[in-house]
C-alpha cells in the first residue's frame, strides 16, 4: 500500500547508503555496487504501475511469464489479473495436452461372520473348524483416465472388472465430452461388457440461472432380454451461499423420485434425503463435522430407513499424509447386521475394503468394529505413521536446503555486506536517537527459537540482526510489515522451511522492552506492552 512518495523516500535511503562512491574500500566498493543494483532494480518495477499491480498480485513469478508484452499499457490492477489469468489458461491448455487424470477404485469385500456367528456346539468337531474363517468374497477394481483432445472436447475411457463368490465380469466405457458453452456441455458416451450388451449413453449438463442447473442422463442398454432404455434428469439449486436442494426423477430398471436438501460449511456437512421408488423408498438424514485441525478430522453419523430396514452408520476420517486420508466407518442394520468399512484415499486412487461381521445385532460385534479400529490407528500413529511423516519432513526440508544452498548462500553474502554497509548510517542512528533518549537496539535475533521443553534437543538456528534493525529506525520508531522478515536488508534465511520469529531487545526512554513476533507477522516498536518490569 506505500504510496509513490514512500517509495521514493525509501529508494534514496537505500541509495545513500549502498552507493559505490559512499565508500573507499574496493571490498566494500564492490559489494555496494551489487546490492546498488539490486536496489535500481526493485524501484523500476515499483515505479512502474503495471509491474508493480503485476509483482504485487503474483510476485515475481508474474514478471517472469512470457506473454507480457502484448498487454496494453495503463492497465488497472483488476484487469492485469485478468489478463495473468488468461496468459495462466493458456499455458494450462498447452499442458493439458500431455496430461491424463487418473482416477480408480479398489474394493475388496471381507466375509468374517465367522468371528461372531459360529457353528452349534455338534458342529465342533468338525475338521478344521476350530478358527475362524476369514474370506474375500467379492472384488472390485475400476479405473478411469482423461485425454484432452482440445481446450474443449476431452476423451474419457474407463473400465471395471468385478467378482463375487466366484461369478465375476467387467465391462469398458468411452466417453466423449465437449464443453458447448460456459454454461453447459455434453457427453456421449459407448459402453460393452460381458455380463450386459452394448451402451450407448447421452448427457447434457446446464446452467439455467447463475443458482440453478440441469443434468440429464439418457441411456440404452442392449442384452439378451432385449433393450433398456433409462432416462434420470436431477434438477439443482442454489438456496442459500452454503445450501443446495436437489430433485432427482430417474425412470428405467430401478424408477424412484428423489429430493434431498445439503449443507455445506466449514464446519459441517448436513444432509437430509427422501426418496420413494421400486423397490426402494427411504429416508436418510446424516451429519458431518469437520474439526479445523491440520489433520482435518471429521466425524459423521447417518440413520437411513426404509422398506429395506434401517441402517445406523457413524465413523470418521482423518487425514495421515499429505496426499492420504483414512477413514472407518461402522454400519448397524436391520436386517444387514454388523459391518466395519475402512476406507483410503491416496491422491486419485481409493482403496476401500468392506468388512462383514455378522448378520445379527450383536453387541459385541459393535463393540469391536468400534474400538478395534480406535486401537490400531492411535497404534499406527504413534509407532509408524508419526515417525514415517517426520522422516519424511526431514527429507523434504533437507531436499530444500540443498536445492536453495547456493542461493541462501548468496542471500548471506549480501547480507553480511548490507551490514558492512550500514555500519556508519548506524552509527550516526544512535547518536541521533540517544541524543533524544529514543529507540536503540540493543540485541535482535530472526530464527528458529527453541522454548518447548519436548524440542529441547532441536538445534537454535538464529543470526544477529541488530544492525539491520537499527538502520530501520526512523524518528524513534520501527515498522515492519506482513511479510517474511527474510527479504529485509541485512536479513536472510538461516533455516529453511522451519517457522522462524524475530526476537528484539530494545531500550526506549532510557527502559529496556523486549518483544518476540512471528516471521509474517507486522511489528511496531516502541510498545508500552513490551516493556520489562524492574521487578522481573
Amino acid at each position: 500500500q506505500a504510496s509513490q512518495e514512500e517509495l521514493k523516500a525509501a529508494y534514496r535511503r537505500l541509495c545513500m547508503l549502498y552507493h559505490p562512491d559512499k565508500h573507499r574500500d574496493p571490498e566494500l566498493k564492490t559489494q555496494a555496487e551489487r546490492l546498488f543494483n539490486l536496489v535500481h532494480q526493485a524501484y523500476e518495477v515499483l515505479s512502474d504501475p503495471q509491474t508493480r499491480a503485476i509483482y504485487d498480485i503474483y510476485g515475481r513469478r508474474g514478471l517472469e511469464m512470457e506473454g507480457w508484452e502484448v498487454v496494453e499499457r495503463k492497465r488497472t490492477p483488476a484487469e492485469i489479473r485478468e489478463e495473468f489469468e488468461r496468459l495462466q489458461r493458456e499455458r494450462e491448455e498447452r499442458r493439458l495436452q500431455q496430461r491424463t487424470n487418473p482416477k480408480g477404485t479398489i474394493s475388496v469385500g471381507i466375509d468374517a461372520t465367522d468371528l461372531f456367528d459360529r457353528y452349534d456346539e455338534e458342529y465342533e468337531d468338525v475338521q478344521g473348524s476350530s478358527f475362524p474363517q476369514i474370506e474375500i468374497n467379492k472384488m472390485h477394481i475400476s479405473q478411469s483416465i482423461e485425454a484432452p483432445l482440445t481446450s474443449t472436447d476431452t476423451a474419457i475411457l474407463s473400465g471395471n472388472l468385478s467378482t463375487q463368490n466366484g461369478n465375476g465380469g467387467g465391462s469398458i466405457n468411452l466417453a466423449l465430452r465437449r464443453v458447448t458453452s460456459a454454461k453447459g456441455w455434453g457427453e456421449l458416451e459407448f459402453g460393452a461388457g460381458d455380463l450386459q450388451g452394448p451402451l450407448f449413453g447421452l448427457k447434457i449438463f446446464r446452467n439455467l440461472t447463475p443458482r440453478c442447473f440441469i443434468t440429464t442422463n439418457c441411456a440404452l442398454q442392449f442384452s439378451s432380454r432385449g433393450v433398456r432404455p433409462g432416462l434420470t434428469t436431477v434438477l439443482a439449486r442454489n438456496l442459500d451461499k452454503n445450501t443446495m436442494g436437489y430433485l432427482q426423477w430417474r425412470w428405467g430398471i430401478q424408477s424412484a423420485m428423489n429430493t434431498s436438501i445439503v449443507r455445506d460449511t466449514k464446519t459441517s456437512h448436513f444432509t437430509v434425503a427422501l426418496q420413494l421408488g421400486i423397490p426402494h423408498s427411504f429416508v436418510m438424514v446424516s451429519y458431518q463435522h469437520k474439526f479445523q485441525d491440520e489433520d482435518q478430522t471429521r466425524v459423521k453419523g447417518s440413520l437411513k430407513a426404509g422398506f429395506f430396514g434401517t441402517i445406523v452408520e457413524y465413523g470418521a476420517e482423518r487425514k495421515i499424509s499429505r496426499h492420504s486420508t483414512l477413514g472407518a466407518t461402522v454400519s448397524v442394520g436391520v436386517p444387514q447386521g454388523v459391518s466395519l468399512k475402512i476406507k483410503l484415499n491416496r491422491a486419485s486412487q481409493t482403496y476401500f475394503f468392506p468388512v462383514h461381521l455378522t448378520d445379527q445385532l450383536l453387541p459385541s460385534a459393535v463393540f469391536y468394529a468400534t474400538v478395534g479400529p480406535l486401537v490400531i490407528y492411535f497404534a499406527m500413529h504413534r509407532l509408524i505413521i508419526k515417525p514415517y511423516l517426520r522422516a519424511q519432513k526431514e527429507r523434504e526440508l533437507e531436499k530444500q536446503r540443498e536445492s536453495t544452498a547456493s542461493d541462501i548462500l548468496q542471500k548471506k553474502q549480501e547480507a553480511e555486506a548490507a551490514v558492512r554497509l550500514m555500519q556508519e548510517s548506524v552509527r550516526r542512528i544512535i547518536e541521533a536517537e540517544e541524543a533524544r533518549m529514543g529507540l536503540i537496539i540493543v540485541n535482535a535475533w530472526y530464527g528458529k527459537f527453541v522454548n518447548d521443553n519436548s524440542r529441547k534437543n532441536e538445534k537454535v538456528k538464529v543470526i544477529d540482526v541488530t544492525v539491520p534493525l537499527q538502520c530501520l529506525v526512523k524518528d524513534s520508531k520501527l515498522i515492519l510489515t506482513e511479510a517474511s522478515k527474510a527479504g529485509l536488508p541485512g536479513f536472510y534465511d538461516p533455516c529453511v522451511g522451519e517457522e522462524k520469529s524475530l526476537k528484539v531487545l530494545y531500550q526506549f526512554r532510557g527502559v529496556l522492552h523486549q518483544v518476540m513476533s512471528a516471521d509474517n507477522e507486522a511489528l511496531r516498536i516502541p510498545k508500552q506492552s513490551h516493556r520489562i518490569d524492574a521487578d522481573g
